[in-house]
């Protein structure tokens, strides 16, 4: 066989290590978790157990106590082995290697083993230590581990790489009143006065960012899933929502696994299903076997809550349940290939939500789930393609993004059009049989799928998903008389070389009498739609009617006086986002002809998934691309507008939505009365429900834009009766304060790591002391909020530099902003490429409201 560039390249990348490489090459000791070593030693690791013991006290500060016996098969001792500890030496109290007691010899953020104590065969390694805090989460009466993507090593000394598969046997020892819920189920307690010892059975295989466990002052409660015997923990105090939210929850997971496991054709694939509802988790949920995490606040609804709500809880449980099959069972080789679990939970949650909830709202949700969030983005200067580049898995928190989220699950319904349901179904079954508790990558993945296709998906996949951007659509139509003599639509990249996107959409011709839509099967630079041929001219011309394409389509300016006539939701949804990535683009419509076209349907438009669509995009245009001086006297209208469809709607959700949107933006003294009598005296509107959330919300509005900061928090603080909500007003209180020299201090308290954990409030705190109503006082933090971005990586969660930049930016328009993110990157032009990817991809509006209208 002949070896090629292409060939090895290809094997690296697959965490396949060639059999020389692991006899001869020295593994450099660094920080981190390299390819090199994580390859030598996928090569040379096998059968790996973990029996692990945290003693955890019941104070959130004091030190865990820990002790843990790994035993593997080690095929090569010609060098030593690194185990991965991303604490410092001091935290290890003993290593005991095959009967040995040794010397701890830690080093770069590793426990190394002399190679002369390791045995080819069976070893054993006894390692008594003080656990590590960072990933731990440790809160006030609950505490929950979340590894994801390389964090366990923060926790315990392990080998943190995804294709290094282990069981893991637990022992946790906390105070009797918790209650407790890992990955496998519960073999035994033995109480011992004020503490408990909980024994876990062994644990499926499982890679070491999926093992996790949760323990505190919870709520335990017992379901059938269907066959399976369910245990659900949450701290949730309002009766209400409990009553409300419980039997759901238990069904929805029945129900998405009933799905998956007909779809794929595989039974659930592990021992338990378990799940806990964590106050203000850092992300919508975490896919651990039998111990999904998700944020409370999503699960726990009541009769206030929208129509959008109950789909997103429905979403996210079928999110986590597809995880099951797509991420744990088969588990990606590295994490360049992370996108991949991601992209087939979000796409099998679709399909589930599809079942559900019907077509019709699948096809509205995907579109406004994914499309804008994906173009957020692709349009911008940091745009990165599905599948990156990663040397080394302390980075791998920066891959993640909207990118990964929501343009692969386009891409893959894309390729779904390609192939056929049938044949992209049998192909994904096969991949799943194949790899079932094991590691594959992307390339396994298409090898397998090109079996059922007779389309060339290596080309395809080159420009889909390694590569970034989005094509530009444009079009020439002719006429002989009233006729269409020939319809031409092309595309070219929006940045980069050129390439084509294949892909499939309708373009849709409007008459009085009716429309004429036709299929496109964009699958070159330059194709003519034949199937246009002899129509008459239209009224106007809608593109990517039914939603499928991506990228930006031309916007025909003859739609205004009838876009909100359109009958059908999905076109008039697609309309919208079109519209407005037209104004983002400085084509078809300024930004104050866009507000008001789109204020101008708030009483027609009915369907409350469009009309929340129609509403952001209004209050995104009003404080981010409308000049602040114009800002005040847009208002007043802009909140009759609002109101007058509040009053003229007829369903309570659009109602709400409505209200949420006036809530945002109004500026005016009679609005503020308005909102502050409601919240005063916990009086809704007429037809509006109201709930402890949104009056939170409310006051924390009438802190920001009022002079009674303090004293409506804190009497929203006296309202409160459950601890964690309380909890997070008192920290979000000063920065919110009217003392600018409280803010400022606030501000400065974000520089220690300790003070960043619950980095919910953190981020709800930057976006109130980052809003527009007061960034004269808060753009001095912006040099030093792009400083502290690289320790945020280091430090925080996967989500978190992105959340910092985009609530810390979000809302700046100015040119004084601009300065500071232009002079941070000159003066940095060795900056890590991905995290200057992330600026770029936060600050991408702020460079546009400077090319619409200058800054200030």
């Amino acid at each position: 066989m002949k070896f090629s560039a292409t060939l090895i390249y290809s094997l690296l990348i697959s965490g396949i290590a060639t059999p020389c490489f692991a006899q001869k090459k020295e593994i450099k000791v660094e920080p981190g978790v390299s390819y090199s070593l994580a390859a030598y030693r996928h090569q040379v690791l096998t059968n790996i157990q973990y029996d692990i013991n945290f003693n955890i006290p019941a104070d959130k500060d004091s030190a865990i106590a820990a002790e843990e016996t790994i035993s593997f098969d080690l095929s090569s001792t010609a060098q030593g082995l690194q185990l991965d500890f991303k604490q410092s030496a001091g935290h290890i109290k003993s290593v005991t290697i095959n009967s040995t007691t040794t010397t701890p010899n830690w080093q770069q953020e590793h426990l190394v083993i002399d190679a002369k104590y390791l045995h080819k065969g069976a070893n054993k390694l006894t390692i008594q230590f003080t656990a590590g805090n960072e990933s731990l989460n440790r809160n006030t009466g609950f505490v929950y581990a979340l590894f994801v993507p390389d964090r366990a090593r923060t926790v315990f000394p392990c080998f943190d790489q995804p294709d290094l598969k282990s069981k893991f046997l637990l022992t946790l020892q906390v105070p009797v009143d918790w209650n407790v819920l890992a990955n496998a189920v519960k073999k035994d307690s033995v109480l011992n006065g004020e503490r408990c010892t909980y024994h876990f059975a062994n644990s499926d295989k499982l890679p070491t960012y999926l093992f996790s466990f949760t323990a505190g002052k919870y709520t335990s409660l017992r379901q059938m899933t269907g066959k399976r015997q369910s245990e659900f923990l949450h701290r949730e105090t309002d009766s209400t929502k409990i009553r409300l939210s419980v039997g759901s929850l238990f069904k929805a997971h029945e129900d998405a696994i009933a799905f998956l496991e007909q779809w794929t054709g595989i039974p659930y694939p592990f021992q338990k299903v378990g799940f806990a509802a964590i106050p203000d988790f850092q992300f919508g949920g975490m896919e651990h076997p039998g111990e999904i995490q998700y944020k409370a606040s999503a699960l726990f609804l009541d009769d206030g809550a929208t129509k959008d709500q109950y789909i997103a809880r429905s979403n996210v449980i079928s999110h986590e349940v597809a995880h099951m099959w797509f991420g744990d069972m088969v588990t990606m080789a590295w994490f360049n290939d992370v996108w991949m679990k991601e992209v087939f939970a979000n796409f099998m949650a679709d399909k589930v939500t599809e079942k559900l909830m019907g077509t019709e709202t699948f096809n509205l949700k995907f579109l406004q789930d994914h499309y804008p969030a994906a173009y957020s983005i692709d349009r911008t200067a940091g745009a990165n393609p599905i599948r990156q580049q990663l040397d080394n898995l302390q980075d791998a928190g920066s891959l993640y993004g909207n990118i990964i989220y929501h343009k692969a699950p386009i891409m893959m319904r894309q390729l779904e059009l390609l192939m056929g349901k049938d044949n992209f179904r049998k192909g994904v079954q096969e991949y799943l049989r194949k790899y079932a508790y094991g590691n594959a990558t992307w390339n396994d993945l298409i090898a397998i799928l090109s079996k059922y296709t007779k389309a060339d998906l290596y080309s395809w996949n080159k420009v889909w998903v390694n590569q970034p951007g989005r094509p530009i659509f444009s079009y020439k139509v002719s006429y002989a008389g009233d006729k269409i003599s020939q319809f031409t639509i092309e595309q070219h990249p929006e940045n980069g070389a050129m390439r084509i996107w294949p892909q499939q959409f309708q373009v849709t011709l409007v008459y009085p009498e009716g429309n004429r839509s036709v299929s496109v099967n964009m699958n070159a630079q330059q194709v003519v739609v034949n199937g246009l041929k002899g129509l008459g001219k239209p009224q106007y011309i809608l593109f990517n009617a039914d939603g499928m394409g991506y990228g930006l389509f031309p916007v025909d300016k003859g739609m205004e006086a009838g876009l909100f006539a359109i009958a059908n939701p999905l076109q008039r949804a697609s309309a919208y986002i079109n519209a407005y990535e037209n104004m983002l683009a400085g084509r078809s419509f300024t930004p104050a002809e866009l507000l008001k076209l789109f204020s101008s349907g708030l009483q027609t438009e009915q369907n409350e998934m469009n009309l929340r669509l129609l509403t952001g995009y209004i209050g995104t245009i009003f404080w981010e691309f409308t000049r602040p001086d114009e800002r005040t006297t847009l208002s007043a209208g802009l909140e009759r507008t609002l109101l007058a469809a509040m009053e003229s709607q007829t369903a309570a959700n659009n109602k709400k939505v409505l209200f949420k949107t006036v809530q945002d933006i109004y500026l005016s003294k009679d609005v503020q009365g308005k909102m502050y009598q409601i919240w005063q005296h916990k009086q809704a509107p007429a037809g509006v429900k109201l709930n402890e959330d949104d009056y939170i919300s409310l006051a924390l509005t009438l802190a920001l834009k009022s002079d009674t900061a303090t004293s409506v928090i804190k009497e929203q603080q006296g309202r409160v009766t459950n601890i964690d909500r309380k909890d997070r007003l008192a920290f979000l209180m000063p920065a919110l304060s009217l003392d600018v020299h409280e803010r400022d201090a606030f501000f400065e308290s974000l520089k220690d790591t300790k003070n960043r954990r619950k980095e919910a409030w953190v981020v709800s705190a930057l976006y109130y002391l980052n809003h527009p109503l007061r960034q004269a006082s808060a753009v001095k933090y912006l040099p030093q909020s792009l400083q502290l971005v690289e320790e945020i990586q280091r430090t925080g969660d996967v989500f978190f530099p992105q959340s910092w930049l985009g609530a810390v930016f979000g809302n700046y328009q100015s040119k004084e902003a601009l300065k500071v993110v232009d002079d941070f990157l000159r003066s940095h032009p060795n900056y890590n490429p991905k995290l200057k990817a992330k600026i770029l991809q936060a600050t991408d509006n702020l460079y546009r409201a400077n090319q619409l209208f200058g800054g200030k």
